[in-house]
């Protein structure tokens, strides 16, 4: 693995979470290859961080719900790009309503983009891991998987579900050079909740007792740690990073 750069394959990566984790593997020295769900955007996207100079990035457009999709894509990527050392987990959508409206579609979209994704993922890489003796698999979760949320119980679901098959692959793979952890971002300042009315926004920002929201570069450097070959002794662990908004 000295002779080339190892390759890091995040789900989700041009979003905003996304992005910031993708720029922080390549400033370790990752190549990159980061999935998207919108070609057009991505393809802007990964014009955006070449001008920025990160040269060590690449796309990848697979359908995360789709098992043979995402086993076509790993192998797609080993192809082209080399081993896979690490896999993120970052790709995820909302579709909230309290269960007493919420219809079906809503329930099995999001347990398909966030969590049976992760199956699919981590079941696309494991082997070659295994084969390789040596894997990082980083799964982003979320400060609502960890306590709920009202009109959540899908998304909160998948997150929590998320963890759960993080602590069971990691003892099926500690042995073998492979850590599995999650990560639990609380607020981030993306786009998406930066456009929340600013009352709105100031009444949440204020229940966090670090009194701001993270960033997302908070996110991309803490997935970076977890990334290092050094990191080897943390695994099966959910990371909280919140503010402390939730300790538990």
């Amino acid at each position: 693995m000295a002779n080339q750069p190892q390759v890091a394959w995040v789900t989700g990566g041009t979003g905003g979470i996304g992005t910031a984790i993708c720029r922080s593997l390549a400033e370790a020295g990752f190549l990159v290859v980061a999935g998207y769900r919108n070609p057009d955007k991505a393809k802007t996207w990964l014009e955006s961080q070449k001008a920025d100079g990160f040269d060590n990035m690449a796309l990848s457009g697979v359908d995360l719900s789709n098992y043979q999709a995402c086993m076509d894509g790993a192998r797609e990527i080993i192809d082209t790009h080399g081993p896979i050392s690490v896999l993120v987990n970052c790709a995820g959508i909302t579709r909230d309503g309290t269960l007493k409206k919420m219809a079906q579609e809503q329930w099995t979209e999001v347990i398909d983009t966030n969590l049976n994704s992760v199956f699919n993922t981590c079941r696309s890489v494991i082997n070659p891991m295994l084969e390789q003796g040596y894997g990082r698999i980083i799964n982003i979760s979320s400060i609502n998987g960890r306590k709920g949320q009202f009109g959540q119980v899908n998304y909160a679901a998948a997150k929590a579900g998320m963890h759960g098959l993080t602590m069971s692959l990691a003892q099926e793979t500690a042995t073998k050079g492979i850590t599995v952890n999650t990560v639990s971002p609380g607020y981030i300042a993306t786009d998406m909740i930066m456009e929340i009315p600013e009352k709105v926004r100031e009444a949440i920002r204020e229940t966090i007792p670090v009194k701001r929201y993270g960033t997302p570069e908070e996110i991309g450097r803490l997935v970076a740690f977890l990334a290092d070959e050094q990191s080897g002794f943390i695994t099966g662990a959910n990371i909280d990073i919140n503010g402390g908004q939730f300790m538990g």
